[in-house]
């Protein structure tokens, strides 16, 4: 009843007569006109003060909950599946991919989209940068203060202070406290 068969997001009279009264979106927050807000009452949504979601993204807590910190901005055209939780202070460029939601495929005999799915909760720690076009995977943790660079695939946590990149991404640099210093780390870290 919430939802057209075969489809993912919520009927009209949902999005307009139930969930403003059930998802928590702070006043001085923004919501762009062409975003596809495909939330549903029986999961969380929370947009935190002066946090923007731009143009042409989609936003859906179908399997789970999204939670979204203060001053935050997810880019334009960047889509955000849940279970996903943003720290405050966090910047998502454009066209960033970030799904905590995976198909099963293990019975061959029948088609992946009537297969069952999985979650795993993506969280994106406090101050992070998430460059555009980067694409975070189901279960993935960023550490706070951490930069993933620009098409960068994320299939492992993040740790934090840190700065990574490609496919899948691996750690370019991170921030040693006792020396005050970004460093590259050590060959055999790499691996």
């Amino acid at each position: 009843m919430l939802i057209p068969k075969g489809q993912a997001r919520p009927r009209l009279w949902v999005s307009w007569f139930v969930n403003p009264f059930i998802h928590q979106k702070h006043r001085s927050a923004a919501i762009r006109s062409n975003v596809r807000l495909d939330v549903l009452p029986f999961n969380a949504f929370t947009l935190g003060a002066n946090s923007t979601i731009e143009s042409f993204s989609v936003v859906n807590n179908g399997v789970g909950d999204v939670i979204i910190g203060d001053h935050c901005t997810v880019g334009i055209g960047s889509v955000v599946i849940g279970p996903v939780k943003i720290g405050s202070d966090v910047i998502i460029a454009q066209h960033v991919v970030m799904s905590g939601l995976n198909h099963v495929y293990e019975d061959v005999k029948v088609p992946i989209h009537r297969q069952p799915v999985t979650t795993s909760p993506i969280v994106i720690e406090e101050e992070c940068w998430i460059g555009a076009n980067a694409v975070i995977t189901a279960g993935v943790t960023v550490g706070r203060h951490s930069v993933v660079a620009g098409g960068s695939v994320v299939t492992r946590d993040v740790p934090p202070y840190a700065v990574v990149g490609g496919n899948p991404a691996r750690i370019l640099k991170q921030y040693d406290a006792a020396t005050g210093i970004w460093q590259k780390p050590k060959p055999a870290s790499i691996a």
